[in-house]
C-alpha cells in the first residue's frame, strides 16, 4: 500500500476515481475503501486518500472501476410512495426507475427525499457536485412546502423560527411563511440542514404532524414546469451555477 501511495504522485485519490466512475459518491467511496472493499492492481488498499492513475486497475467488490468523462445532471419532481435509493430489498419504486429513458449512465440522487415526500430531486453521477452539495458546510439550501394536521399558531411559529431543540441537533430555519393567511395549516420552510425526516421532526416537535411535503427548491432548482413524475436534463446555466455555489 504504501508503495502504491509513493508511486502514485499525479493521478487522483482512490475515492475520487472510483466516484468518477459512477459507482457512488465520493464520501460513500472512502468507506468502501476503508472497509477494506477495494483493491488497485489487486492489492487490497484501505486509504481513500491514495492516489491512482486512469491506467491502474481499481475494482470495488471485484468490479472494474473506469472513470467517466460525461457527467449527468437530471431534476425530476418525485412523487409520492417512491424511494430515493439505488437499491431497496422490500421492491419499491425506486427514483431511478422513473428516469431510465433519461441515460444509460449510473446516477445516484444528491441526498434524499422521504417514501411520502414530493418534489424536487437532483441526481447525477458528478460524484464532486454530489459531495459538495451534500456537505453541510456549504449551506444548501431547501424549501419545502407543508401541509399540517391543523393551523400553526402564531405562538408555535416564531417557536419554530427561534431555533428548535431535538434529540440529534438544534435545527433554526432559514425562513418560515405561511403560504396562506386564510389557511394556517399551510406553510413553506427553508432550511439548509441535510439530517433525515428534518422537517417532519422540527412540526413534530412543536405538536404537529405532517400530512404532505414537497420540496419545491433545491438551492436554485425548482419542479416548475415538471410534473409530478417527470424529469427533466439540467442545462449548462444552470450546472455552472450549482458549482459555484458549492
Amino acid at each position: 500500500m504504501n508503495k502504491i501511495a509513493e508511486t502514485k504522485l499525479d493521478g487522483m485519490p482512490l475515492n475520487k476515481f472510483i466516484s468518477h466512475s459512477g459507482y457512488c459518491s465520493r464520501r460513500d467511496a472512502a468507506e468502501l475503501v476503508k472497509q477494506g472493499r477495494v483493491t488497485v492492481n489487486g492489492i487490497k488498499i484501505t486509504e481513500p486518500g491514495v492516489r491512482v492513475e486512469t491506467t491502474d486497475r481499481v475494482a470495488v467488490n471485484g468490479r472494474a472501476m473506469r472513470p467517466k468523462t460525461e457527467h449527468v445532471y437530471i431534476l425530476l419532481n418525485k412523487p409520492v410512495n417512491v424511494i430515493t435509493t439505488t437499491n431497496d430489498p422490500e421492491k419499491r419504486k425506486k427514483v431511478t426507475d422513473l428516469i431510465k429513458k433519461a441515460t444509460k449512465e449510473k446516477v445516484y440522487p444528491v441526498g434524499r427525499l422521504d417514501y411520502e415526500t414530493t418534489g424536487v430531486l437532483l441526481l447525477t453521477n458528478d460524484g464532486d457536485l454530489t459531495q459538495r452539495l451534500a456537505h453541510p458546510k456549504y449551506e444548501v439550501r431547501k424549501t419545502y412546502v407543508a401541509i399540517l394536521n391543523k393551523p400553526l399558531t402564531e405562538e408555535k411559529f416564531n417557536k419554530i423560527l427561534g431555533g428548535v431543540r431535538l434529540e440529534d441537533c438544534t435545527i433554526t430555519p432559514d425562513k418560515l411563511n405561511y403560504v396562506d393567511r386564510n389557511n394556517k395549516a399551510i406553510v413553506s420552510i427553508q432550511i439548509h440542514s441535510g439530517r433525515n425526516r428534518i422537517v417532519r421532526r422540527i412540526f413534530e416537535h412543536v405538536g404537529y404532524v405532517v400530512q404532505k411535503l414537497d420540496r419545491v427548491k433545491f438551492a436554485d432548482l425548482t419542479k416548475d414546469g415538471i410534473k409530478v413524475g417527470q424529469w427533466r436534463y439540467l442545462t449548462a446555466a444552470e450546472v455552472k451555477k450549482l458549482k459555484k455555489q458549492s
